[in-house]
């Protein structure tokens, strides 16, 4: 696996091109059943395309769709075409070592992200956690098996790599202070995480804020959620549901997640109060 995954996403592509060709079918005057029974495909199939539950997008079958709406212009078939293409390889998540491991689309939404704005009101974010501290968590989770154990955490440290890349995403991840306060192995590896929080603080794109408890209740007591924003396509919001999860695009969920996340802020320390509050707890525990 390459040190640095590529940051282009088929899961970003897969859900770019099903925008584009519910577009394109809006803009000719088709209805759906118009399309599936024209090209004698089965309702499912187009309904999957538009919604983006697809897997591996077949070039040929894009081409039937542009054909029947008529897409003269070569330019434009080309981009499509090639963005199917894309939408066929294969994330570094998708490969046989990963695949069964989750079946939401998170790291494929991550690798595209030109910012991620987190939430976590339980545990830290999953983007900065140690190893010793990601085992913990997937221990806690019911998971037993060791080998699978060491799967989960080999995954989601190769997630963190995307802050690596020579054009990484903004992250900024804001923390309740309850989460810092919850003991987890050793003192030793308690400490290593609160030192990698800190060690943020050089970082020009990740910024870390906390929630101390003097801010009282606030809207985040909830759920954790995170809200990525892309160059290119409408921005979604992830919610864990376990082994599953919610993505909501929806213009009145975004404005309201975005929402959330600015009182967030404003309820939390700023970048420089957090990492004095993280390091004035770390010598504590010195």
């Amino acid at each position: 696996m390459p040190a640095l995954p590529d940051r282009r996403s088929p899961s970003i592509r897969r859900r770019r091109l099903s925008r584009e060709l519910r577009k394109l079918r809006d803009e000719s005057g088709h209805t759906a059943e118009e399309v599936w029974r024209a090209l004698e495909w089965s309702q499912g199939k187009l309904s999957r395309i538009e919604q983006g539950d697809w897997r591996r997008p077949n070039p040929r079958d894009v081409r039937d769709l542009l054909d029947f709406y008529n897409i003269q212009d070569e330019a434009k078939r080309e981009t499509l075409i090639v963005l199917a293409r894309e939408s066929r390889e294969r994330g570094w998540w998708e490969t046989s070592e990963f695949a069964d491991l989750f079946s939401s689309s998170l790291a494929g939404f991550e690798a595209e992200a030109s910012s991620i704005y987190t939430f976590q009101p339980l545990v830290l974010p999953g983007l900065l956690q140690t190893p010793a501290y990601a085992r913990e968590v997937i221990r806690r989770s019911m998971v037993r098996d060791p080998i699978e154990i060491g799967r989960r955490v080999e995954f989601r440290m190769n997630r963190q790599k995307i802050l690596e890349h020579p054009d990484p995403p903004r992250l900024w991840a804001i923390i309740d202070e309850g989460t810092l306060h919850r003991p987890f192995g050793t003192l030793t590896e308690y400490e290593e995480q609160l030192q990698k929080l800190i060690d943020t603080g050089d970082s020009d794109h990740v910024t870390v804020q906390v929630i101390p408890f003097e801010a009282g209740l606030h809207p985040g007591l909830t759920y954790a959620f995170a809200l990525m924003d892309y160059e290119l396509d409408p921005s979604v919001v992830y919610i864990e549901l376990g082994r599953n999860a919610l993505y909501l695009e929806k213009p009145e969920d975004l404005q309201d997640h975005s929402l959330r996340f600015q009182y967030l802020q404003g309820a939390a320390l700023d970048k420089d109060a957090t990492l004095d509050w993280l390091t004035r707890r770390l010598r504590k525990l010195k």
